[in-house]
């Protein structure tokens, strides 16, 4: 892969992140409901992974921190990876298909592996 295209991947990825954290500040109420009942203060946590996925997309693209900018993003997307079972099996408190929540789970596991690529490490 050319750097040319690496960087742009680079910078989608980022901005995937960068838009989807600024989308817990705009819509907190609907990220809220994805918060599985069992943790304390969604609306916060909703705001904590929103800043967190906001400073890790920032962080992907500078050199200096790009690396640890990905293996945070890794972290976070295995620490969201309940909100997204606890949403697919309550389906029907969202306005979202079914079967798109299901495909929403082993997307995760590509976008885990999207960050890796740019953990400098080699499969």
């Amino acid at each position: 892969m050319t750097g040319r295209w690496k960087f742009a991947g680079k910078c989608a990825f980022a901005g995937l992140f960068l838009v989807a954290g600024a989308g817990h500040f705009a819509s907190t109420d609907f990220f809220a409901k994805i918060v599985p009942p069992s943790l304390p203060r969604p609306r916060e946590l909703v705001w904590l992974s929103g800043a967190i996925e906001i400073a890790l997309g920032v962080m992907l693209l500078v050199p200096r921190t790009s690396r640890l900018a990905a293996w945070g993003l890794i972290a976070l997307l295995i620490a969201v990876f309940p909100a997204n079972i606890y949403m697919y099996r309550h389906a029907d408190l969202f306005p979202i298909p079914p079967i798109a929540l299901l495909l929403r789970l082993p997307a995760q596991g590509l976008l885990v592996l999207w960050a890796y690529a740019y953990t400098g490490r080699r499969p």
